[in-house]
């Protein structure tokens, strides 16, 4: 064999490559960094996080799912991260940070797996049974929940809450979110549907949290199209057009030749005549309010005014459907086939003034399957952090009714999970023993983190919890008040079990995939504006 052979190059000039553990470990890393930045947010003593963009504007949250997006990351295993936090975010709308904390202990417990030269596959073989027995172990730890059960689910909505800066209006809040699911929950012959964008949320600055106020019925951010309509309608017949209330156009590019001014003003009368007997099918149908997703001519503006008829032009299509749910109107695609039948009903529509800003609100809806929530607060950040817990609150509420359970909190849920993972774990044998006990050791991460973020001792605080729980107390968890321990379930800290069962899921699946990386290569660096993006050898996440 020829001794001075070349090395033979397969990859571009300027590409880079990371193989074997070296490879491993910078994926653990960087994947680590991101769970780490979002830590220090979870449970109710969590802090909150300021995010600056290049244009300068604020955001100021402790809400998982929205810090990982805002601070643009690039490493992608740390994308990964960002991914669990996404899935957790759409599936529940809650437990992002406790999802991305877990996937990040998860592969630090690895690590120390792998430097005992323990094969990647092997970890993940154990994972992934930990994780299976999991599913298995945590329904059996809930507790059954019903729509009829108001208190516990207020109890969830007030949880998802905790340390989210509403404190001053927490019960509120969750009073609200728990009326406005039920509204818009829908059964069916053994489950039931919860649509949460059937929840309208309008946000308003410039009033304390506590004005927040849920509304029976649509907030439209419209005012009426004509100030001699009147502001005030009581027992509203809502009718909902597609089409405009204009003067029709001819579809094609027409030249009309006009040979007398006759002539002109019988083109104008005709087309007067015909907003006329649009308006005129709207009044014989019995409606007293019109909203049009399309446009209202001037003209015909002026005769609905004249009858009294309250009217909105251009209404977003999603807002259309929402008060068709709302009022139980139909949406009309034709004016001429608009009957009484088609119109809606709502005990009020009225334009109001909110933070300088004139609204329409439908209100008083007979039986409403979409409704709207106006949330208040004293700045924009302040009423944006409002949303996010709202949203979360929701979620959670949507969560516990669709699958019917819910689990203890403040961590007492992982500390009994992770003693039945260890004790399933002696029931097998080699290594995979090994990666099942690494499993139940990461889910303590949980109360660790609510202990360390209410500057408690977390060493006294999981030992009193394993304590409390071999002594058959399966749901005490963390005061963190006074550092001891409570039946968490008895005052009302607990979540649903979706929470648990999605945030595992999504941990373990994303821990698995970046264990079983052993080469990254990444592509040569682009010339600047060449539309790609960058990745240096050691790919440091970008923030």
């Amino acid at each position: 064999m020829n001794q001075n052979m070349q090395p033979i190059f397969i990859l571009p000039e300027g590409s880079s490559r990371n193989t074997g553990k070296s490879a491993q470990r910078a994926n653990i890393a960087a994947a680590r960094a991101a769970a780490e930045t979002v830590r220090t947010t979870l449970g109710p003593k969590g802090m909150d996080k300021m995010l600056v963009d290049a244009m300068g504007d604020v955001v100021i949250t402790n809400d998982g799912v929205t810090i990982l997006d805002e601070m643009d990351i690039e490493h992608p295993a740390a994308k990964m991260m960002l991914e669990i936090a996404k899935v957790q975010e759409s599936e529940i709308g809650d437990g992002t940070t406790s999802a991305v904390i877990i996937g990040g202990e998860l592969l630090k417990n690895a690590e120390e797996l792998l430097d005992k030269n323990i094969h990647p596959t092997v970890i993940a073989n154990g994972y992934k049974l930990a994780a299976e027995k999991a599913q298995e172990i945590l329904p059996k730890l809930g507790k059954n929940v019903t729509p009829d059960d108001v208190t516990a689910l207020t109890n969830i909505a007030i949880t998802a809450m905790t340390g989210k800066n509403v404190e001053m209006a927490r019960d509120k809040l969750a009073h609200i979110a728990v009326e406005a699911v039920l509204k818009v929950m829908e059964k069916t012959e053994n489950s039931y549907i919860i649509d949460t964008e059937n929840i309208k949320i309008e946000k308003k600055e410039g009033a304390g949290i506590t004005a927040s106020q849920l509304v029976n019925g649509i907030v439209l951010d419209k005012e009426r199209v004509h100030t001699g309509m009147p502001r005030l309608v009581k027992s509203a017949k809502i009718a909902l057009l597609e089409c405009a209330i204009e003067a029709k156009e001819t579809g094609t590019e027409a030249k009309i030749q006009l040979t007398d001014p006759r002539q002109l003003q019988a083109f104008l009368e005709h087309e007067e005549r015909a907003l006329k007997d649009m308006v005129e099918k709207i009044i014989s149908s019995g409606a007293n309010v019109v909203f049009c997703q399309k446009g209202i001519d001037d003209m015909a503006q002026h005769y609905l005014a004249k009858k009294g008829i309250y009217a909105l032009r251009r209404v977003k299509e999603s807002d259309i459907f929402a008060l068709a749910k709302a009022t139980d109107a139909k949406v009309v695609a034709n004016i001429n086939d608009l009957t009484q039948n088609d119109l809606g009903y709502a005990g009020l529509v009225e334009e109001r003034k909110l933070h300088k800003e004139e609204m329409t609100f439908v209100e008083d809806c007979k039986n409403p399957k979409a409704v709207s929530i106006i949330l208040r607060g004293g700045t924009k950040h302040v009423v944006t952090e409002v949303e996010r817990a709202m949203t979360d609150a929701i979620g959670d509420i949507s969560a516990a009714i669709t699958v019917g359970k819910y689990v203890a909190g403040g961590g007492a849920i992982e500390i009994e999970l992770s003693k039945r993972l260890r004790a399933f774990a002696e029931q097998l044998s080699g290594r995979v023993q090994l990666a099942v006990q690494a499993f139940a050791d990461s889910l303590e991460i949980v109360p660790v983190t609510l202990a360390e973020n209410s500057g408690l001792d977390p060493i006294n605080v999981i030992t009193n919890l394993k304590a409390r729980h071999d002594a058959g107390e399966i749901n005490s968890g963390i005061d963190v008040e006074t550092g001891g321990s409570k039946d968490m379930i008895a005052i009302g800290v607990i979540e649903p079990l979706k929470i648990k069962t999605q945030a595992i899921q999504s941990a373990t699946e994303a821990a698995i995939m970046l264990l079983r990386i052993d080469d990254i290569i990444s592509a040569s660096k682009m010339h600047r504006g060449a539309g790609s993006p960058q990745m240096s050898q050691n790919m440091p996440m970008g923030m």
